[in-house]
């Protein structure tokens, strides 16, 4: 198929939610507390559908089954990446995700290596990223007598940071922040602390102690990066990461650009901008901010005119 995949993709209202995903780029939001924008998912809890062309109206994860050689016959039984952006408002649940055996074993779906692209960030704005336990009964001692303060490592963000977030990374994202998630297509999240906040029925959400402990790696080890930058004519090409589950890259694009793929097929975001994508058939499309699409395996290069910054992602090391 010689053509990109535009999506109608799901939104997400949270209890940390607010309104940047309409403010900032233009979505219709279900409420004034919208957290998320699934913007490229076959998960059954937020499913993509293909808004254009020959596969109009089809299901990523129906096509991801139907029509394999569309992502190069590539490895996995279920879509398996997937692309949000998150707008907190307010602050994220302290939490923790399991890897794939666990995640298959326990909750029927794969575990949830993740990772951020901060979009913007207020002045002051933190996350949590890791802990300071050194052994699991100590991990659980400090979680049951709530010693948040010294269990939990705060890091202040700013725009254009990036973090790779393993599975068995105790993690949360603080109020203020927007970004943009790479991850595995899992909606399996074990919380392990959440501010003793109540949502709108003045109930608690459930906390998962026990999941959490299990899960989680100890002690906290960051996992090292190796961000890499190449100009090329056009564009800037920065690669963030690139493991076993997926590779991201930031694109700038200041006039004329051609990229080639390196993987099956890409996932691209268009976070500031706006220009064109021109693919070899001669086909042309506009694309400005907040625009996703799928470049499919058939596709081997395409060129951007514009000025334009994105994210993209391939499966699997690029």
């Amino acid at each position: 198929m010689n053509e990109p995949l535009f999506l109608d993709s799901v939104l997400q209202e949270k209890i940390w939610g607010g309104t940047k995903l309409r403010d900032v780029f233009g979505y219709s939001l279900p409420s004034e507390k919208t957290g998320e924008f699934w913007a490229i998912s076959a998960h059954p809890n937020g499913p993509s559908v293909i808004s254009n062309g020959t596969y109009q109206g089809t299901s990523l994860a129906d096509l991801w089954t139907q029509a394999p050689e569309v992502f190069g016959h590539a490895k996995g039984d279920v879509f398996p990446l997937l692309t949000k952006i998150l707008d907190a408002q307010d602050d994220l649940s302290v939490q923790v995700h399991p890897d794939d055996q666990y995640g298959l074993a326990h909750e029927g779906e794969l575990g949830k290596t993740e990772c951020w692209y901060v979009i913007d960030a207020d002045e002051g704005a933190e996350i949590i990223y890791g802990h300071h336990a050194k052994t699991k009964e100590e991990l659980r001692e400090m979680i049951e007598a709530g010693k948040w303060d010294d269990l939990l490592r705060r890091i202040k963000v700013k725009k254009g940071d990036f973090f790779h977030v393993p599975s068995g990374t105790i993690h949360a994202i603080g109020s203020g922040i927007m970004i943009l998630e790479t991850q595995q297509s899992s909606d399996t999240t074990y919380r392990v602390y959440d501010y003793d906040r109540l949502d709108d029925q003045g109930q608690q959400r459930e906390l998962h102690i026990t999941q959490s402990v299990e899960v989680t790696t100890v002690p906290h080890v960051d996992p090292s990066l190796a961000i890499e930058t190449k100009n090329q004519t056009g564009a800037e090409v920065t690669t963030f990461v690139s493991n076993d589950y997926f590779t991201v890259y930031e694109w700038f694009v200041r006039g004329t650009a051609t990229i080639e793929a390196t993987g099956p097929y890409t996932l691209v975001s268009v976070l500031d901008g706006e220009g064109t994508l021109a693919i070899p058939n001669g086909q042309t499309y506009s694309i400005k901010k907040g625009s996703h699409f799928i470049l499919p395996n058939e596709i081997k290069s395409w060129t951007f005119q514009g000025n334009l910054q994105m994210i993209a992602s391939i499966q699997g090391k690029g």
